[in-house]
């Protein structure tokens, strides 16, 4: 059974998936990155980040998405 806590690697990396798979289906295509954020004294582990080019939750808009791509 996997775990539910997304702070770990391996966590992260599902929930990475389950976004990317969930956009994409919806036609949208989001960038999920993946950050070591190293030993949290708070949490008394390491933790992985999750970053994305969302705003809000929400994949961003066409023409935000269009001038990206061309500043790159």
């Amino acid at each position: 059974m996997a775990s539910n806590d997304f702070c770990t690697r391996d966590g992260a990396l599902r929930l990475k998936e389950r976004i990317e798979a969930y956009w994409r289906d919806r036609g949208y295509d989001v960038n999920i990155e993946l950050c070591e954020a190293g030993f949290m004294p708070a949490m008394r582990s390491a933790r992985t980040d999750v970053r994305s080019n969302m705003v809000n939750g929400m994949p961003r808009p066409a023409n935000d998405r269009t001038e990206n791509r061309r500043s790159a």
